[in-house]
């Protein structure tokens, strides 16, 4: 795990000043090499001991050990496939190599962010559940209706809707021990809300957020909350790097549905098989 992945993934829960310096390290990886720690420090306008304590919390002995993990990520990168000839090389970065690692990077932060402790009792609660319910609105909406599909095929019973007063209806059939699956990249969309406490109300069971890393509402009153980190400072480049994250994410918890489950399998495969059949006809 190279140290622009870690600082990534733990950017959200940092203090003030820490941010401050991820944020620098982030845009200017390419010249760290040619800062000091008391240069880094002066052109923040912080203490030398901050950066020092900064990389240390990282796990690095200092500076110098975070700078060169820093270097070698950054040459790793600059050697990519557009070092070899390739007639694409010539192509933009984030079009080549550079959207590949950058993607890379996401997934493994957002890896580190989910531990499996947390992935298996989110697959836990799916599998047992008597209905999931699965709601996602705008470019949520997507991902939303392809989880919900993954589990209908394995058999478990849910529900996907992209409208609130739709999913509100049906909400109305909430039993205890059931599932309600919230996708939202920021979190603060009222109408969610709502559909927590409706479901809070009607004595559902565990929710499950799907949101960035970040502090917000609907996080916060989740069971589970499962978290992607992806930034970029490009407005056309952060939200491929979020649904590559968040997919990255929702595969490893599909896997472990469909492992922890025998009858599950055998379902998909029943599933797959009729299907292939409709085509076939």
């Amino acid at each position: 795990m190279t140290a622009l992945v870690r600082i990534r993934a733990e950017r959200d829960r940092m203090s003030a000043i820490e941010r401050r310096i991820a944020d620098f390290i982030l845009e200017n990886a390419q010249l760290l090499r040619d800062y000091s720690s008391q240069q880094l420090a002066n052109a923040l306008g912080i203490s030398q001991s901050s950066v020092v304590k900064f990389c240390q919390k990282l796990g690095f002995k200092g500076y110098p050990d975070l700078k060169l993990s820093i270097s070698e990520a950054v040459v790793r990168a600059d050697s990519g496939p557009a070092a070899s000839g390739d007639a694409h090389a010539a192509e933009a970065p984030a079009l080549r190599y550079g959207l590949w690692a950058r993607k890379s990077e996401a997934e493994e932060a957002t890896r580190l962010i989910n531990p499996a402790d947390t992935l298996d009792a989110v697959a836990r609660a799916i599998g047992q559940a008597g209905t999931r319910y699965a709601f996602g609105t705008g470019d949520d909406a997507l991902p939303a209706r392809a989880f919900a599909q993954q589990l209908g095929l394995l058999g478990l019973r849910t529900v996907h809707e992209a409208d609130p007063a739709h999913m509100a209806a049906h909400l109305g059939a909430t039993r205890p021990g059931d599932v309600l699956l919230l996708f939202s990249e920021h979190g603060s969309q009222p109408a969610l809300a709502q559909l927590q406490r409706q479901f809070r109300a009607q004595g559902g069971g565990p929710i499950v957020t799907v949101t960035r890393h970040s502090a917000n509402p609907l996080r916060a009153h989740a069971d589970h909350a499962l978290l992607v980190s992806a930034h970029d400072d490009r407005a056309y480049v952060a939200p491929l790097l979020y649904r590559a994250a968040q997919q990255h994410l929702l595969d490893r918890l599909y896997i472990r549905l469909c492992e922890a489950d025998e009858a599950c399998r055998e379902r998909l495969q029943d599933a797959l098989e009729r299907i292939a059949a409709l085509h076939a006809t």
